[in-house]
């Protein structure tokens, strides 16, 4: 099968909870477990209007579902707390505050309103489940990153001190000595496993019926070993100092599009009691999306713009990792015999003193050889199936599957200048064919 070819990288940003959106719902009441949502006259539910006429799911909807998930985070972390007061003061003060905080503050909770809208799209009512289940991956996703800054050393997240350092400096230790440094490493990893602990432990006393419970218990193991592995391939790659193209994406898949945004779908639709030609159309259609944002996101790292994407260029170069971009770059180098470009990307990669000149150099390469283009189009061809797979699963004009394929369009970008049409979405199409799997085995690996 021939590679993929894509094109133009368009923006990945994403609907942030606001303060102002999440001010004023705490004091409503939290749905028992297993108990449909209601929703006042003043609020009316997802694909309904006053007439009791189903309608299209609009912006309105999407924060409705946002606020309820940031709800019941705020009364499931409120209860861990509790919990962790009464086996002692000091631990919950200065450590399950700060997981529940960070878990609280910021955040696009992404995996959240997939899973949600992964659930309304397959046609099932509303339920407390799914909001506690979006609770837990939001917990999961505080343990990556928690344990994702210690490993990369980061000094900020979102705009703030790091776990790490904010634990470290809670504790009178400056995070730049040796004592500081070792605490605040030592005590984030701590916090990491507690935010895993609270999410194994939201799903577990989520009330499901046995098939449910099977099926997600399944999906929840799978993730958690995905999220790990990605990790480990992630950290494999920078000791190496090298990655091939197929291991490259495999690493893609694992540590972001599986676990970020396929997992999440396929709970959605296991908590709907979807069948396996629908649950597959989607774990496709999430698994093509997160690769096309994690291929776009490689190339924002490079040629963005830091004012915008909030993190300096060439971190990606500066720390080794393993993109799938520098990996063309350099294969396609070694297949020119351009010695050049190969002792450029050796001497920058992994090198923490990359000037603006070395960037300045690499971004070069990459645009002069055509690696950037070809990038791009990778991941406006995943985008283009991703939104092509996702109507071959749900119908996007009903049960919350254009709210759907909104977000599938967030998270992989659009195409610059005008937006995918969904209107050849329905029918069969390639079925078990995976688009991503077939990328991997192109590129020289195995199809996962």
């Amino acid at each position: 099968m021939k590679p993929l070819s894509v094109h133009v990288i368009g923006t990945c940003s994403e609907t942030t909870l606001t303060n102002e959106t999440a001010h004023g719902i705490c004091g409503a009441r939290l749905p028992r477990q297993g108990e449909p949502v209601r929703v006042s006259r003043g609020s009316l539910a997802e694909g309904s209007s006053p007439g009791g006429t189903r309608t299209t799911p609009g912006p309105a909807a999407a924060r409705l579902a946002a606020r309820r998930v940031l709800r019941t985070a705020r009364a499931v972390l409120a209860h861990r707390v509790d919990e962790a007061l009464r086996s002692d003061v000091l631990f919950c003060e200065e450590l399950a505050r700060q997981v529940a905080d960070f878990t609280l503050e910021g955040g696009k909770r992404m995996r959240p309103r997939l899973l949600w809208w992964g659930m309304r799209s397959c046609g099932a009512a509303e339920t407390a489940a799914a909001l506690r289940l979006g609770v837990a991956l939001e917990l999961i996703q505080s343990c990556a990153l928690i344990h994702d800054d210690v490993m990369d050393r980061s000094r900020l997240r979102r705009g703030k001190p790091a776990v790490h350092i904010g634990l470290a400096e809670r504790a009178g230790l400056s995070p730049d000595s040796e004592r500081g440094f070792v605490f605040g490493t030592s005590a984030a990893v701590l916090a990491g496993d507690l935010a895993l602990a609270w999410a194994d432990d939201t799903v577990a006393e989520t009330v499901l019926s046995a098939v449910q419970r099977r099926r997600i218990g399944a999906l929840w193991r799978a993730m958690r070993t995905e999220m790990v592995a990605g990790q480990y391939l992630d950290l494999r790659g920078q000791v190496s100092g090298e990655s091939s193209v197929a291991q490259a994406l495999r690493t893609a898949c694992l540590k972001s599009a599986s676990y970020s945004v396929e997992r999440p779908l396929a709970l959605g639709a296991a908590l709907a009691g979807a069948d396996e030609r629908t649950t597959d159309a989607l774990r496709s259609a999430g698994r093509c999306a997160g690769i096309a944002f994690q291929l776009r996101d490689d190339l924002l790292g490079v040629f963005g713009d830091p004012g915008l994407t909030g993190k300096p260029s060439g971190d990606d170069i500066r720390e080794g990792k393993p993109t799938y971009l520098l990996a063309v770059a350099r294969r396609w180098a070694e297949a020119a015999g351009d010695e050049q470009a190969l002792a450029l990307l050796g001497r920058v990669t992994g090198n923490a003193d990359l000037t603006e000149e070395d960037l300045a150099d690499v971004r070069g390469v990459l645009e002069v050889t055509g690696v950037r283009a070809h990038v791009e189009r990778k991941a406006e061809r995943l985008h283009d199936h991703a939104v092509r797979r996702l109507g071959q699963a749900v119908d996007v004009d009903a049960h919350g599957g254009r709210q759907l394929l909104g977000l599938l369009r967030t998270v992989s970008g659009e195409r610059t200048g005008h937006s995918p049409t969904a209107g050849e979405t329905r029918g069969r199409g390639s079925g078990a064919a995976d688009v991503s799997s077939a990328l991997i085995a192109a590129e020289g690996g195995r199809a996962g």
